[in-house]
Protein backbone atom coordinates (compact mmCIF):
# COMPACT_ATOMS: atom_id res chain seq x y z
CA UNK A 1 0.00 0.00 0.00
CA UNK A 2 2.77 2.41 0.95
CA UNK A 3 4.69 1.62 -2.25
CA UNK A 4 1.59 2.32 -4.34
CA UNK A 5 1.12 5.67 -2.63
CA UNK A 6 4.73 6.62 -3.26
CA UNK A 7 4.44 5.67 -6.92
CA UNK A 8 1.20 7.63 -7.39
CA UNK A 9 2.27 10.63 -5.29
CA UNK A 10 3.55 12.81 -8.19
CA UNK A 11 0.29 12.29 -10.07
CA UNK A 12 -2.08 12.10 -7.12
CA UNK A 13 -3.64 15.55 -7.56
CA UNK A 14 -4.33 15.00 -11.25
CA UNK A 15 -5.73 11.51 -10.63
CA UNK A 16 -7.91 12.85 -7.82
CA UNK A 17 -9.39 15.54 -10.07
CA UNK A 18 -9.98 13.00 -12.85
CA UNK A 19 -11.85 10.68 -10.48
CA UNK A 20 -13.82 13.61 -9.11
CA UNK A 21 -15.04 14.54 -12.59
CA UNK A 22 -15.78 10.90 -13.44
CA UNK A 23 -18.70 11.18 -11.02
CA UNK A 24 -20.45 13.29 -13.68
CA UNK A 25 -20.74 10.26 -15.94
CA UNK A 26 -24.30 8.87 -16.36
CA UNK A 27 -23.46 5.44 -14.90
CA UNK A 28 -22.18 6.86 -11.58
CA UNK A 29 -24.85 6.75 -8.88
CA UNK A 30 -24.60 8.46 -5.46
CA UNK A 31 -23.62 5.18 -3.80
CA UNK A 32 -20.90 4.51 -6.38
CA UNK A 33 -19.58 8.06 -6.00
CA UNK A 34 -19.34 7.71 -2.22
CA UNK A 35 -17.66 4.32 -2.57
CA UNK A 36 -15.14 5.80 -5.03
CA UNK A 37 -14.29 8.52 -2.54
CA UNK A 38 -13.90 6.09 0.36
CA UNK A 39 -11.65 3.75 -1.62
CA UNK A 40 -9.56 6.63 -2.92
CA UNK A 41 -9.04 8.03 0.59
CA UNK A 42 -8.06 4.70 2.12
CA UNK A 43 -5.88 3.44 -0.76
CA UNK A 44 -4.19 6.56 -2.15
CA UNK A 45 -5.01 9.27 0.35
CA UNK A 46 -6.75 12.56 -0.39
CA UNK A 47 -4.13 14.97 -1.78
CA UNK A 48 -6.44 18.00 -1.51
CA UNK A 49 -8.35 17.69 1.80
CA UNK A 50 -9.01 21.42 2.28
CA UNK A 51 -10.33 21.85 -1.25
CA UNK A 52 -12.48 18.73 -0.95
CA UNK A 53 -14.02 19.85 2.34
CA UNK A 54 -14.82 23.38 1.17
CA UNK A 55 -16.06 22.32 -2.27
CA UNK A 56 -18.31 19.56 -0.90
CA UNK A 57 -19.92 21.98 1.54
CA UNK A 58 -20.90 24.57 -1.06
CA UNK A 59 -21.59 22.11 -3.86
CA UNK A 60 -24.09 20.28 -1.66
CA UNK A 61 -25.88 23.52 -0.89
CA UNK A 62 -26.06 24.46 -4.59
CA UNK A 63 -27.31 20.96 -5.48
CA UNK A 64 -30.09 21.10 -2.87
CA UNK A 65 -31.22 24.53 -4.07
CA UNK A 66 -31.26 23.32 -7.69
CA UNK A 67 -33.42 20.34 -6.70
CA UNK A 68 -36.06 22.85 -5.67
CA UNK A 69 -36.54 23.78 -9.33
CA UNK A 70 -37.87 20.29 -9.95
CA UNK A 71 -40.55 20.47 -7.26
CA UNK A 72 -44.03 21.95 -7.04
CA UNK A 73 -44.56 23.77 -3.76
CA UNK A 74 -48.17 22.65 -3.22
CA UNK A 75 -47.51 18.99 -4.06
CA UNK A 76 -44.37 18.90 -1.94
CA UNK A 77 -46.06 20.40 1.12
CA UNK A 78 -49.01 18.05 0.78
CA UNK A 79 -46.71 15.03 0.48
CA UNK A 80 -44.40 16.08 3.31
CA UNK A 81 -46.96 17.14 5.93
CA UNK A 82 -46.80 13.86 7.85
CA UNK A 83 -43.03 13.84 7.61
CA UNK A 84 -42.88 17.22 9.31
CA UNK A 85 -44.82 15.80 12.26
CA UNK A 86 -42.42 12.85 12.42
CA UNK A 87 -39.56 15.33 12.48
CA UNK A 88 -40.84 17.12 15.57
CA UNK A 89 -41.41 13.88 17.46
CA UNK A 90 -38.18 12.20 16.37
CA UNK A 91 -35.91 15.15 17.15
CA UNK A 92 -37.24 15.37 20.70
CA UNK A 93 -37.11 11.60 21.22
CA UNK A 94 -33.56 11.18 19.92
CA UNK A 95 -32.20 13.97 22.11
CA UNK A 96 -33.79 12.39 25.20
CA UNK A 97 -32.67 8.85 24.35
CA UNK A 98 -29.20 10.16 23.50
CA UNK A 99 -28.88 11.74 26.94
CA UNK A 100 -29.90 8.50 28.68
CA UNK A 101 -27.66 6.25 26.54
CA UNK A 102 -24.71 8.63 26.93
CA UNK A 103 -25.05 8.55 30.70
CA UNK A 104 -25.36 4.75 30.78
CA UNK A 105 -22.25 4.30 28.61
CA UNK A 106 -20.39 7.08 30.46
CA UNK A 107 -19.60 8.92 27.25
CA UNK A 108 -18.21 12.43 27.69
CA UNK A 109 -21.24 14.72 28.04
CA UNK A 110 -20.25 17.11 25.25
CA UNK A 111 -19.38 14.31 22.82
CA UNK A 112 -22.64 12.57 23.69
CA UNK A 113 -24.60 15.78 23.07
CA UNK A 114 -22.92 16.30 19.70
CA UNK A 115 -23.67 12.74 18.56
CA UNK A 116 -27.30 13.09 19.68
CA UNK A 117 -27.63 16.41 17.85
CA UNK A 118 -26.14 15.00 14.67
CA UNK A 119 -28.44 11.98 14.77
CA UNK A 120 -31.54 14.01 15.62
CA UNK A 121 -31.24 16.67 12.93
CA UNK A 122 -28.74 16.69 10.08
CA UNK A 123 -25.45 15.08 10.94
CA UNK A 124 -22.31 17.16 10.54
CA UNK A 125 -24.18 20.43 10.05
CA UNK A 126 -25.91 20.13 13.42
CA UNK A 127 -22.67 19.11 15.11
CA UNK A 128 -20.85 22.09 13.61
CA UNK A 129 -23.63 24.45 14.72
CA UNK A 130 -23.84 23.16 18.30
CA UNK A 131 -20.14 22.54 19.02
CA UNK A 132 -19.15 26.20 19.58
CA UNK A 133 -22.10 26.67 21.94
CA UNK A 134 -21.09 23.74 24.17
CA UNK A 135 -17.42 24.76 23.77
CA UNK A 136 -16.48 21.32 22.53
CA UNK A 137 -12.78 20.68 21.91
CA UNK A 138 -11.29 19.26 18.71
CA UNK A 139 -11.30 15.71 20.08
CA UNK A 140 -15.04 15.78 20.85
CA UNK A 141 -15.73 17.26 17.42
CA UNK A 142 -13.65 14.67 15.56
CA UNK A 143 -15.15 11.74 17.49
CA UNK A 144 -18.73 12.93 16.95
CA UNK A 145 -18.15 13.71 13.28
CA UNK A 146 -16.36 10.40 12.73
CA UNK A 147 -19.20 8.44 14.33
CA UNK A 148 -21.87 10.18 12.28
CA UNK A 149 -19.82 9.99 9.09
CA UNK A 150 -19.30 6.22 9.29
CA UNK A 151 -22.97 5.51 10.00
CA UNK A 152 -23.97 7.98 7.31
CA UNK A 153 -21.88 6.19 4.68
CA UNK A 154 -23.31 2.82 5.68
CA UNK A 155 -26.87 4.17 5.44
CA UNK A 156 -26.48 5.24 1.82
CA UNK A 157 -25.61 1.66 0.85
CA UNK A 158 -28.09 -0.31 2.95
CA UNK A 159 -31.25 1.82 3.10
CA UNK A 160 -32.38 1.49 -0.55
CA UNK A 161 -32.16 -2.35 -0.55
CA UNK A 162 -33.94 -2.51 2.82
CA UNK A 163 -36.69 -0.21 1.55
CA UNK A 164 -37.14 -2.36 -1.54
CA UNK A 165 -37.17 -5.56 0.52
CA UNK A 166 -39.92 -4.07 2.71
CA UNK A 167 -41.92 -3.04 -0.36
CA UNK A 168 -41.85 0.66 0.49
CA UNK A 169 -43.36 3.14 -1.94
CA UNK A 170 -41.29 6.10 -3.11
CA UNK A 171 -43.18 8.37 -0.70
CA UNK A 172 -42.62 6.05 2.27
CA UNK A 173 -38.94 5.63 1.55
CA UNK A 174 -38.46 9.38 1.14
CA UNK A 175 -39.96 10.00 4.59
CA UNK A 176 -37.94 7.21 6.20
CA UNK A 177 -34.65 8.30 4.67
CA UNK A 178 -35.15 11.93 5.69
CA UNK A 179 -35.75 10.98 9.30
CA UNK A 180 -33.41 8.02 9.79
CA UNK A 181 -30.30 9.10 7.83
CA UNK A 182 -28.06 11.77 9.28
CA UNK A 183 -26.53 14.09 6.68
CA UNK A 184 -28.45 15.85 3.92
CA UNK A 185 -26.02 14.51 1.32
CA UNK A 186 -26.77 10.85 2.07
CA UNK A 187 -30.49 11.51 2.47
CA UNK A 188 -30.70 13.05 -0.99
CA UNK A 189 -28.37 10.39 -2.37
CA UNK A 190 -30.47 7.55 -0.93
CA UNK A 191 -33.67 9.06 -2.34
CA UNK A 192 -32.10 9.42 -5.78
CA UNK A 193 -30.72 5.86 -5.63
CA UNK A 194 -34.10 4.43 -4.62
CA UNK A 195 -35.88 6.19 -7.49
CA UNK A 196 -33.26 5.29 -10.09
CA UNK A 197 -32.79 1.66 -9.02
CA UNK A 198 -36.31 0.50 -8.21
CA UNK A 199 -38.54 3.00 -10.05
CA UNK A 200 -36.60 3.83 -13.23
CA UNK A 201 -38.31 6.22 -15.61
CA UNK A 202 -40.87 7.29 -12.99
CA UNK A 203 -41.13 10.62 -11.18
CA UNK A 204 -38.51 10.97 -8.45
CA UNK A 205 -40.91 11.13 -5.54
CA UNK A 206 -38.52 9.57 -3.03
CA UNK A 207 -35.90 12.20 -3.85
CA UNK A 208 -38.39 15.06 -3.65
CA UNK A 209 -39.92 14.05 -0.34
CA UNK A 210 -36.59 13.13 1.23
CA UNK A 211 -35.13 16.52 0.29
CA UNK A 212 -38.15 18.49 1.48
CA UNK A 213 -38.45 16.76 4.85
CA UNK A 214 -34.70 16.80 5.47
CA UNK A 215 -34.50 20.54 4.77
CA UNK A 216 -37.44 21.13 7.10
CA UNK A 217 -35.69 19.03 9.71
CA UNK A 218 -32.45 20.97 9.30
CA UNK A 219 -34.23 24.16 10.36
CA UNK A 220 -34.46 22.60 13.82
CA UNK A 221 -30.84 23.62 14.21
CA UNK A 222 -32.15 27.03 15.28
CA UNK A 223 -34.35 25.95 18.24
CA UNK A 224 -31.78 23.29 19.19
CA UNK A 225 -29.06 25.93 19.33
CA UNK A 226 -31.25 28.13 21.50
CA UNK A 227 -32.01 25.27 23.89
CA UNK A 228 -28.31 24.31 23.92
CA UNK A 229 -27.39 27.87 24.84
CA UNK A 230 -29.74 27.67 27.81
CA UNK A 231 -28.51 24.24 28.94
CA UNK A 232 -24.81 25.07 28.72
CA UNK A 233 -25.24 28.67 29.88
CA UNK A 234 -23.18 30.12 27.02
CA UNK A 235 -25.17 33.13 25.80
CA UNK A 236 -22.53 34.77 23.61
CA UNK A 237 -22.26 32.00 20.99
CA UNK A 238 -23.56 32.64 17.49
CA UNK A 239 -26.14 30.37 15.90
CA UNK A 240 -25.25 29.01 12.46
CA UNK A 241 -28.42 29.09 10.35
CA UNK A 242 -28.59 26.93 7.18
CA UNK A 243 -29.58 29.78 4.85
CA UNK A 244 -29.40 27.62 1.73
CA UNK A 245 -32.61 25.89 2.84
CA UNK A 246 -34.49 29.16 2.42
CA UNK A 247 -33.11 29.36 -1.12
CA UNK A 248 -34.35 25.80 -1.68
CA UNK A 249 -37.86 26.90 -0.70
CA UNK A 250 -37.54 29.97 -2.93
CA UNK A 251 -36.58 27.72 -5.85
CA UNK A 252 -39.75 25.69 -5.30
CA UNK A 253 -41.82 28.88 -5.24
CA UNK A 254 -40.22 30.10 -8.48
CA UNK A 255 -40.80 26.76 -10.19
CA UNK A 256 -44.43 26.70 -9.00
CA UNK A 257 -45.52 30.21 -9.95
CA UNK A 258 -43.27 31.13 -12.89
CA UNK A 259 -43.52 29.57 -16.32
CA UNK A 260 -40.01 28.16 -16.56
CA UNK A 261 -39.54 25.94 -19.64
CA UNK A 262 -39.46 22.26 -18.72
CA UNK A 263 -36.19 21.76 -20.62
CA UNK A 264 -34.54 24.36 -18.39
CA UNK A 265 -35.78 22.84 -15.12
CA UNK A 266 -34.83 19.36 -16.35
CA UNK A 267 -31.26 20.51 -16.94
CA UNK A 268 -31.10 22.22 -13.55
CA UNK A 269 -32.28 19.05 -11.78
CA UNK A 270 -29.77 16.98 -13.78
CA UNK A 271 -27.01 19.33 -12.64
CA UNK A 272 -28.22 18.96 -9.03
CA UNK A 273 -28.10 15.16 -9.18
CA UNK A 274 -24.63 15.03 -10.73
CA UNK A 275 -23.44 17.72 -8.33
CA UNK A 276 -24.64 15.49 -5.52
CA UNK A 277 -22.56 12.59 -6.88
CA UNK A 278 -19.46 14.78 -6.94
CA UNK A 279 -20.26 15.97 -3.42
CA UNK A 280 -20.47 12.40 -2.12
CA UNK A 281 -17.15 11.53 -3.76
CA UNK A 282 -15.52 14.50 -2.01
CA UNK A 283 -17.15 13.62 1.31
CA UNK A 284 -16.00 10.01 1.01
CA UNK A 285 -12.47 11.14 0.19
CA UNK A 286 -12.38 12.93 3.55
CA UNK A 287 -12.31 9.67 5.48
CA UNK A 288 -8.97 8.72 6.97
CA UNK A 289 -7.61 5.94 9.13
CA UNK A 290 -6.99 8.52 11.84
CA UNK A 291 -10.67 9.47 11.82
CA UNK A 292 -11.66 5.81 12.09
CA UNK A 293 -9.28 5.23 14.99
CA UNK A 294 -10.57 8.32 16.83
CA UNK A 295 -14.05 6.80 17.16
CA UNK A 296 -14.12 4.80 20.36
CA UNK A 297 -16.30 1.79 21.07
CA UNK A 298 -18.61 3.60 23.48
CA UNK A 299 -19.30 6.52 21.15
CA UNK A 300 -19.92 4.18 18.23
CA UNK A 301 -22.30 2.11 20.37
CA UNK A 302 -24.19 5.28 21.31
CA UNK A 303 -24.38 6.32 17.66
CA UNK A 304 -25.61 2.88 16.57
CA UNK A 305 -28.21 2.69 19.37
CA UNK A 306 -29.60 6.11 18.47
CA UNK A 307 -29.59 5.21 14.79
CA UNK A 308 -31.50 1.97 15.44
CA UNK A 309 -34.01 3.79 17.65
CA UNK A 310 -34.82 6.49 15.12
CA UNK A 311 -34.77 4.09 12.15
CA UNK A 312 -37.06 1.47 13.69
CA UNK A 313 -39.52 3.89 15.29
CA UNK A 314 -39.91 5.99 12.15
CA UNK A 315 -40.19 2.84 10.03
CA UNK A 316 -42.93 1.46 12.27
CA UNK A 317 -44.96 4.69 12.05
CA UNK A 318 -44.49 5.03 8.28
CA UNK A 319 -45.42 1.42 7.51
CA UNK A 320 -48.54 1.40 9.70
Amino acid sequence: MQQLRQFIAPYNRVLFLVCMHLTLMPFVTPAIALFMGLVYALVLGNPMPSMAKKTSKYLLQVAVVCLGFGMNLHDSLASGREGMLFTIVSVTAVMLVGYVVGRLLRVDSKTSYLISSGTAICGGSAIAAVAPIVRADDNSMSVALGTVFILNAIALFIFPPIGHWLGMTQEQFGEWAAIAIHDTSSVVGAGEAYDATYFPGQEGKALQIATLIKCTRALWIIPLALVTTFIFREKTSRISIPWFILLFVLAMVVNTYLAIPSDVTRYIVWFAKKGLCMTLFLIGSGLSLAAIRSVGVKTMVQGVVLWIVIATLSLAVIML
